[in-house]
Order: C-alpha cells, then sequence, then structure tokens
C-alpha cells in the first residue's frame, strides 16, 4: 500500500451523518494510482455514500478525503472533482438516445465547450484520433453511426464507460457496471474494465460475486459504513464476519 504521497485517492477516518444514522462510520481507505479496486457489501454499508464523499456530493462531518496525495477533496463540489480528473459512472446509463454513438462521444469530449458550441467545433485530427481510441476500446467502432436509443443494455453501459474516458479522468468510479447484462456482456465489461486499469485507477462498486471474481483484484468489503475485510476474493470470501453479513444471505 503506498500511504497518503504514493495513492490516487486516500480516506482516513471519514464519518459521515443523515438524520443520526451513520452511512460512513470511520472510514479508511487507499487506493493506489493504477489500481483497479471491488468494492462490495450489503445494501446501507455506505458504498454509495463513499463515492458521493470522493466526488464532492456528499460533505463528510469528519476525516480526510485526499486526491493524488495532498488535494483535499472536502471542499470542492462536483463540478470541480470532476474537472480535477474523477469520473464517475452511475448504475443506469444516461446516453443521449437521440445521437449518434460517436456523436455521443464527441459532446463528452467537450469538455467546457457545451452542446452548442460543440455543434459548430471542428473536430482537430487529435480529437478525430482520439474519439477512434475510445470507439476501439469500449469495442464500438460499427456502431458509431448507430443511434445510443437502438442499442443494448449493456452497449449503452460501454457507451457511457467511454464517454467517461473522453473527459480524460485519472479515476473512474463505476457502479454496478454488470447490472442487468447478459452473461456474454458482462464477460466483455470485465475485459473492458481491464483494459483501462492499465492507464487509470478504477474504483468498480458491484453486487454480482462472480463479476468481480473476474476482476482479479483486491477487494474492500464495507459494512455499517467501514472497512469489514479486505485483500483478495478467496481471502475475503473465506472471512467468516464476511458470510455471516453478506455471502450468507
Amino acid at each position: 500500500m503506498a500511504g497518503k504521497d504514493g495513492s490516487i485517492l486516500y480516506l482516513d477516518g471519514v464519518t459521515v451523518s443523515f438524520d443520526g444514522f451513520r452511512a460512513l462510520n470511520s472510514l479508511s481507505l487507499i487506493l493506489d494510482r493504477g489500481e483497479m479496486r471491488a468494492i462490495i457489501g450489503p445494501n446501507g454499508a455506505g458504498k454509495t455514500t463513499m463515492m458521493d464523499v470522493i466526488t464532492g456530493k456528499t460533505r463528510p462531518d469528519s476525516g480526510e478525503v485526499l486526491f493524488n496525495g495532498s488535494i483535499d477533496l472536502t471542499k470542492l463540489d462536483e463540478a470541480a472533482t470532476a474537472q480535477l480528473g474523477i469520473g464517475r459512472k452511475f448504475q443506469k446509463p444516461t446516453v443521449f438516445e437521440s445521437q449518434t454513438v460517436r456523436d455521443n462521444l464527441e459532446l463528452a469530449l467537450a469538455g467546457k465547450r457545451g452542446v452548442f458550441s460543440t455543434l459548430f467545433h471542428r473536430r482537430t485530427k487529435a480529437e478525430s484520433d482520439r474519439l477512434d481510441e475510445i470507439l476501439a476500446t469500449i469495442r464500438m467502432t460499427d456502431r458509431q453511426k448507430t443511434l445510443a436509443a437502438y442499442l443494448s443494455h449493456g452497449q449503452k453501459q460501454w457507451l457511457e464507460i467511454g464517454m467517461l474516458l473522453a473527459q480524460e479522468p485519472e479515476v473512474l468510479l463505476v457502479d454496478e457496471p454488470a447490472a442487468g447484462m447478459t452473461d456474454a456482456e458482462t464477460e466483455q465489461t470485465g475485459i473492458l474494465l481491464r483494459e483501462i486499469a492499465k492507464t487509470k485507477s478504477v474504483v468498480v462498486v458491484e453486487h454480482d460475486m462472480g463479476f468481480v471474481k473476474g476482476l482479479d483484484v483486491k477487494v474492500t468489503v464495507l459494512h455499517e459504513g467501514s472497512v469489514l475485510s479486505e485483500g483478495s476474493f478467496d481471502h475475503v470470501s473465506a472471512d467468516p464476519r464476511v458470510i455471516e453479513v453478506y455471502l450468507g444471505r
């Protein structure tokens, strides 16, 4: 573990309460640069609140949340954390259904330009090359002229991951990417995330244990707002506490 200086995300003693309920209870977690981590745990364990804190949506009551070793995320809002390089993909895909796959990616690539200026923007060669690269990464080169409305659920998820990549994040927070997917799509999603993790840091929150096992990465188990167990999939799935509060259900 890299510690504060070598980490991309550093959470220490993070507590969040809503009307007396502790959603996070002195949560500590370190994500190293270039690491992919899976986060699992029962409903109400604090997984979503943790991502809300990292992205500036929720302010913690106490604790440290640092990006790249020194940037205090507790003082920033969602727009500022996105500009810093923290990208978040929610469980339900939000793509522009009336636009093609490539147009969706181009709108995401635009960054600060906004929709209207993007419509009249002449793409540079570098931008075109980047779009081609992302299309290849998400394996949708042959679907680039398809309207997003006609994509399968899994393809919409991949497109949204591509839209995140277009924003050049350093960290991707991905919420339940395998939810609602076919077995083939689930397998493809695992391959895609492992490929992305070669150049980015990735946090995957997931309920599908087969999918988590297939990622073959360090797993953090949350329970009642703090870390219950951490280690390889085999390690945490053999932990009696994890079996009791989560896997045994």
